[in-house]
């Protein structure tokens, strides 16, 4: 299989690893890729942020197969842009993704279907948001909505420091 990778971060790299072990593996390519990755696939500088850029690259080089590994991508719907283009992919869809892609959608969809989650609200202005930290006291963990890449949390103790 002529397989492409999505991403350049650590698990992409963990991802590359494992897929260029397989026995069913003709050519792995990363975009956009880093050093380590490149010890086990080629890296291609491709913007995955330009959907039609990397199906032009899945023409091109016979691709069988994309994983999509960051999230960006995923909120932006390249696995829909590649099921469209006929390429098959390893990664949830646009509307399925929107469940990393947004923390207000993610906890709404838990409170319409009665699923377990901590307590939240959502806010657009600071001075209530502030007002509702107060009221709700520490600890507490504060989430931005939509992507961070991972550093979208900030939480604090008991005593309201930053932990």
């Amino acid at each position: 299989m002529n397989i492409l990778l999505l991403g350049s971060g650590g698990r992409e790299h963990a991802l590359a690893w494992k897929i260029a072990a397989s026995p069913l593996l003709t050519k792995l390519w990363c975009a956009p890729g880093n050093a380590g990755i490149a010890k086990d696939a080629e890296c291609v500088a491709i913007d995955i942020t330009d959907h039609p850029a990397v199906i032009d690259f899945c023409k091109a080089h016979k691709v069988d197969f994309v994983v999509v590994g960051p999230d960006a991508p995923i909120a932006a719907g390249i696995v829909d842009d590649l099921k469209a283009a006929g390429f098959k992919s390893f990664g949830p869809t646009q509307a399925a993704g929107r469940l990393e892609s947004s923390k207000t959608f993610t906890k709404n969809l838990c409170r319409d279907n009665n699923i377990p989650t901590a307590a939240y609200a959502h806010f657009t202005d600071a001075e209530k948001a502030k007002a509702y930290i107060r009221q709700q006291g520490a600890p507490i963990v504060i989430k931005a909505d939509g992507l961070a890449a991972g550093k979208g949390v900030v939480g604090s103790d008991e005593r309201g420091r930053s932990a």
